[in-house]
């Protein structure tokens, strides 16, 4: 017995099928499927019931699982804490939130790769849902987006907080006063889609006051968003740090509004588990690198 076949078998059973472990550990599905039998044969005992369409655990199966975690999980404490960093390998695929993405996640890769040169990263890119959906289904082991610093049945690290304003293009002319939200929604909003995180707050803002906006689009990009309010079109909820040079410019104007929306607070998530992974490994050194407010 291998710690490779105990590997194979617990991505299998994470994962649901053959073809999807051999995709996290970059073999092809007959190699999989061969270690698999070759576990099964060491031990003398069947570990998946093929009498059904998919692959069921047996008894015998449900109980390799728990400890196959446990030797995984020491495999993987043995190697942080006795081993060199630059001995340390493997693949963490996690994904990001754009605001991240254009702000420290160049330096974060760069920290990776010095202080750990063997780590193969997969990194995506997507709304704020679409990650945690990933995260959920194993596609993903660490996300890096905006969220609560405690979040139900995964482990978070806080990576500080962003303060996100209203923001318009001079050519709209909108006053150099106060709005509310029924004000605010006498204009074209620019919004993004419903899996972003703060959709279900700008929705609650305005809707607090009985009031329906206007979008011109709900986009997926923060980035799309700002070019269309540059132009002119409508008015954006918009990170200040990311177009802060816009508004020194006079490009943007930060439009002023009551109730003010509080800071986002963004976190890394990943799997509660042992703390020797290297999705925590990464995640605390967002934290280091992270330029988002700490206070």
């Amino acid at each position: 017995m291998t710690l490779q076949q105990l590997e194979t078998f617990f991505w299998t059973v994470t994962l649901g099928s053959f073809s999807a472990a051999a995709e996290r550990l970059y073999a092809t599905q007959s190699a999989v499927s061969m270690r698999v039998r070759e576990l099964e044969r060491t031990l003398g005992v069947d570990l998946f019931d093929r009498t059904h369409r998919t692959a069921r655990l047996t008894p015998k199966g449900r109980d390799l699982m728990e400890y196959a975690s446990r030797i995984l999980d020491l495999s993987t404490e043995l190697e942080h804490r006795i081993a060199a960093p630059e001995s340390v390998s493997g693949t963490v695929r996690f994904g990001v939130a754009e605001v991240i993405t254009t702000t420290w996640l160049p330096d974060l890769i760069r920290t990776i790769a010095a202080r750990y040169p063997n780590i193969r990263l997969e990194i995506e890119e997507a709304l704020t849902a679409e990650l945690m959906e990933s995260l959920h289904h194993a596609e993903l082991e660490l996300v890096l987006a905006p969220g609560h610093s405690r979040t139900q049945d995964l482990s978070t690290v806080s990576l500080g907080t962003v303060t996100f304003e209203w923001m318009a293009s001079p050519a709209l002319a909108i006053e150099d006063r106060v709005y509310g939200p029924s004000e605010l929604a006498a204009y074209p909003i620019i919004g993004m889609k419903a899996k972003s995180f703060h959709y279900s707050a700008i929705e609650d803002w305005f809707q607090n006051e009985h009031v329906r906006c206007r979008y011109l689009a709900r986009c997926k990009s923060v980035a799309v968003a700002a070019s269309m309010t540059i132009a002119g079109m409508g008015v954006a909820y918009l990170p200040i740090s990311s177009y802060a040079e816009e508004v020194t410019r006079g490009t943007l104007n930060i439009v002023k509004v009551r109730p003010a929306l509080g800071p986002v607070q963004f976190v890394a998530v990943f799997p509660p588990g042992h703390s020797y992974s290297l999705a925590r490994t990464v995640a605390e050194l967002a934290r280091e690198v992270s330029t988002f407010d700490r206070h």
